[in-house]
């Protein structure tokens, strides 16, 4: 089996933990590629209900993957050449999302497509499975969180910025239930990688969190 040289920088995290952000961030201060896995699977809940495939169908909506021309370009997610970038964020794409990542076909449909993203000089994934499935070659693996707690107050001011109505107490529940969800699915679990660094952004803003995850990426790969 060959060893692929192309360096990938695995972070996992649960919902809100501020993990897509910091991937993104910590991708371009490297010039890295940058994966959103969380996004394809937001894609893949937006594409099967806008074609009424239920999201417990999970044959189904492992068969429309293939279908699907999923594109990454400028900061922006293209679905079949149709912008989707705001589509796929609302708190019902996120539930969709949750709920078509527990089945394992679409799971496995998904994996040549997120290896595609690895390319040099190197990339930066960020989602639930990134460093125990994905790519448990990563050469640093980085397990971000932050208190449930933490993460709905950081969810409820993001849609209260955006103009859009807001429960706090509705979004902390949803991500506690998405939390167990995830981590209680029979595959590719939300877990710490044994060979992760823990890295706790509860008391941390965006600017000390990628630092704090710069720290924790050998210099070689820097």
């Amino acid at each position: 089996m060959s060893i692929n040289p192309i360096p990938v920088i695995a972070i996992d995290g649960p919902s809100a933990s501020g993990k897509g952000t910091v991937a993104q961030l910590v991708a371009e201060k490297l010039g890295y590629h940058y994966l959103d896995s969380g996004a394809l699977y937001r894609i893949i809940a937006l594409a099967a209900f806008e074609q009424n495939v239920d999201w417990q169908a999970e044959q189904a909506i492992a068969t429309l993957i293939p279908q699907l021309n999923i594109k990454f370009e400028h900061g922006e997610i293209y679905l079949n050449d149709s912008n989707v970038s705001e589509k796929i964020r609302t708190e019902q794409m996120g539930q969709g999302a949750s709920k078509v990542a527990a089945h394992p076909l679409v799971r496995l449909a998904l994996v040549d497509l997120q290896h595609s993203f690895r390319k040099a000089p190197g990339l930066v994934a960020d989602g639930r499975d990134m460093a125990t499935v994905i790519f448990p070659d990563a050469k640093t693996k980085i397990f971000l969180t932050a208190s449930a707690e933490v993460r709905a107050e950081r969810r409820y001011k993001q849609l209260i910025n955006k103009g859009l109505e807001a429960d706090y107490q509705a979004i902390l529940k949803d991500l506690q239930d998405r939390d167990a969800r995830d981590s209680q699915r029979s595959v590719a679990p939300l877990q710490q990688a044994h060979d992760a660094s823990l890295l706790e952004t509860s008391q941390l803003n965006i600017e000390e969190a990628v630092n704090s995850a710069l720290q924790a990426i050998p210099a070689n790969l820097q």
